[in-house]
């Protein structure tokens, strides 16, 4: 590595005024003390409680939808999500080879099966032209329903994941969907404040989930949520996510087998209060992607990933792109190295090995830039 990475590594420390700096940082400079103390002294800390009211109703009002269901984390919300969209077993669910595991496992916890497709440069999301190409490869339309001719299942639903903020091409799968009777259902977990032609990601599928780990935009310590706009859905969302009780004063009556992913009103707490900052880690987030944006032009071969056309992202995650004179893994290596605090893509899905024998597409999108892409520190830029 030359003297153009070493300057470009120093830079990003002086930012960051640290000798080592991570790759994504939670930060709380609002009212998340204030609230979370209010719940330690009322003693309202578990799984209900006027923060978790007030979160769902905050973050159905700034996603734009009807109604948020919040729980224990991201893959919950996935489970969920796939769930009450009506998927179940035995049947196959699109998704892209290039996401976090938690999009395979959610369909797996159904007893559904993944079924990948490849991505976009573009949007390093799902591509819908590759979609509907494979689909007229493998499928027939039965009944009002998409079977897999090499499998016979019935295929479901198509789960696109907005990757590392970036939003997909969310009306021509829409349009997918229509038209070959599938459901949609978004994978918002890194995309909460990312717009697409002016609507807020996780408000175009059928159902969506995002997530508040403590490495994402905002941050609830756990935690996740269910969007929809049907009102019937996300009751029986909140129903079975609350192991399915019946309300009654006292009485312990529950009507299915369901789940116990609610969450605590402490979580939801801080989630109040980073919600409230919504709008200034979104404009520190922006501001970093300039400041990368000028210091990568010095670099040759490397191209800082930017927003695709008709979106606004959230930036959760600033991706470099290599070219071909770049190993991955050498400058990965420098750069962890040297105090940068860097990472690869996720291992592509139909790499794992849960997920080796799962029906797939052609994937050559995914393993070029599975060679060519790294996330480098992306804590939002300081105030002032």
């Amino acid at each position: 590595m030359n003297t153009q990475w070493l300057e470009f590594i120093d830079q990003i420390k002086a930012h960051y005024q640290k000798d080592f700096v991570p790759l994504h940082e939670p930060t709380f400079t609002g009212k998340e003390l204030e609230y979370v103390t209010d719940c330690i002294q009322t003693g309202w800390v578990s799984s209900v409680g006027a923060y978790v009211t007030r979160f769902e109703e905050d973050l159905a009002q700034f996603a734009g939808v009807k109604r948020a269901v919040a729980v224990m984390n991201g893959t919950a919300a996935l489970h969920i999500a796939m769930k009450v969209a009506g998927v179940q077993a035995n049947e196959e669910v699109f998704m892209p080879a290039l996401t976090f595991v938690a999009t395979a496992n959610a369909a797996s916890y159904i007893g559904a099966v993944p079924h990948f497709v490849d991505v976009s440069e573009k949007t390093l999301g799902l591509d819908p032209q590759k979609l509907e190409a494979h689909i007229l490869d493998i499928g027939d339309v039965k009944n009002n329903q998409l079977i897999n001719k090499e499998t016979g299942r019935v295929i479901r639903a198509v789960v696109p994941m907005h990757t590392f903020g970036h939003a997909v091409e969310l009306e021509e799968l829409q349009s997918i969907c229509e038209k070959y009777h599938l459901v949609l259902v978004e994978d918002a977990a890194e995309s909460l404040g990312t717009y697409y032609k002016g609507k807020h990601t996780g408000g175009f599928g059928k159902v969506s989930a995002i997530s508040f780990n403590g490495n994402k935009i905002i941050t609830t310590g756990g935690g996740g949520a269910i969007l929809t706009d049907d009102e019937e859905l996300a009751s029986y969302a909140k129903h079975i996510t609350t192991t399915a009780k019946i309300p009654h004063r006292w009485e312990y009556e529950h009507d299915e087998v369901a789940f116990n992913y609610r969450l605590p009103n402490i979580n939801a707490a801080l989630g109040c209060a980073q919600l409230e900052k919504m709008p200034e880690f979104i404009k520190r987030k922006r501001a970093l992607t300039a400041f990368y944006e000028e210091l990568v032009g010095s670099l040759e071969g490397v191209t800082l990933f930017k927003e695709p056309a008709n979106t606004s992202s959230n930036y959760w995650l600033q991706t470099l792109i290599l070219d071909d004179t770049l190993e991955r893994d050498e400058v990965l290596t420098f750069l962890n190295n040297n105090g940068v605090m860097s990472r690869p893509i996720w291992t592509p899905m139909h790499d794992l090995k849960p997920f080796r024998e799962c029906p797939r597409a052609n994937l050559s999108t995914i393993e070029s830039l599975n060679k060519k892409i790294i996330n480098i520190p992306s804590t939002p830029i300081k105030e002032g």
